[in-house]
């Protein structure tokens, strides 16, 4: 149990605990007043209620979440590290410091040795909810060292499949547009001039009436990369709500994570593939 005295007028429950306990994302603390566990003078409060200064919130700590039951394909599996085929829909990990919900983090959790008291055990790279494909985490610390180092140095190659709307001026090409975070929707980001060095090669695999299927290799990390760099092309990946538009009849974003190549702690080489889901598979089928 844990209380805190509100110390203005006017804020939101969840914005209000967001704050004063941070470890926690607003969404943790929203899941939290919805079953109960938020409370002013006994009684529950819902998330969107406005407190008033003086008022003492009650938080009774929920019970952790067992993921024992769920599972994630693996690719590859040593002594050093695990590779998985990450479906569209799972988080690579946690924001806050509890887990309210199966992700990439808690399957490898009970099978590494590194950061297991922190949100994002063994993790070394992430790929967004709505990408599906391989992602690669470390067992113990001295193998994420050596991952974070082949990704750092850029001696990893990634290559995604996208399907994009419409038909890309040229067949293959190198972009180099710098991306900046958008100060007018922060969850959001953008092309600018002010921003950090971005790098992605694309090639045409197939076209469609509507839309070309494209390989698209990152050289650089950046946050949405891919989907902004498509997206400020006019080509915006099929299902990408937040740089296009929805698409109700796939039912998720066409982006998925193809291959990986990288270098393993044993130094070995080596290149790993997921192949397209089945819905990704089926979606292809219905284009002409």
């Amino acid at each position: 149990m844990a209380t805190f005295t509100v110390d203005k007028a006017g804020e939101r429950v969840d914005s209000f605990l967001a704050r004063c306990a941070p470890e926690f994302s607003r969404s943790y603390w929203q899941k939290q007043c919805e079953e109960g566990h938020v409370t002013i003078g006994g009684a529950p409060v819902k998330a969107n209620r406005k407190l008033v200064e003086g008022d003492v919130v009650t938080t009774q700590t929920a019970k952790a979440l067992d993921f024992s039951s769920q599972t994630l394909p693996i690719i590859y599996e040593d002594d050093d590290v695990i590779v998985l085929n990450k479906p569209a829909g799972i988080l690579t990990h946690a924001k806050g410091a509890q887990s309210d919900e199966f992700s990439v983090a808690e399957f490898v959790r009970p099978r590494t040795s590194d950061g297991v008291e922190t949100n994002r055990p063994g993790i070394v790279h992430r790929l967004d909810r709505g990408t599906s494909g391989v992602i690669i985490a470390a067992k113990n610390t001295v193998a994420k060292r050596w991952l974070q180092g082949q990704f750092s140095k850029r001696n990893v190659k990634k290559t995604y499949l996208a399907l994009v709307e419409g038909h890309l001026k040229e067949p293959e090409a190198i972009l180099k547009l710098p991306i900046e975070r958008n100060p007018k929707k922060p969850q959001t980001f953008r092309v600018s001039a002010n921003g950090k060095v971005a790098e992605t090669a694309y090639k045409v695999d197939a076209s469609y009436a509507n839309n070309d299927l494209v390989r698209l290799s990152p050289h650089t990390g950046r946050t949405h990369q891919l989907r902004v760099h498509m997206e400020y092309l006019g080509h915006p990946i099929v299902g990408d709500v937040m740089y296009g538009t929805d698409n109700k009849r796939l039912g998720r974003m066409f982006l998925h994570a193809h291959t990986l190549e990288l270098t393993l702690p044993s130094r070995e080489r080596k290149v790993f593939t997921a192949p397209l889901p089945p819905e990704l598979q089926n979606y292809l089928s219905t284009l002409q």
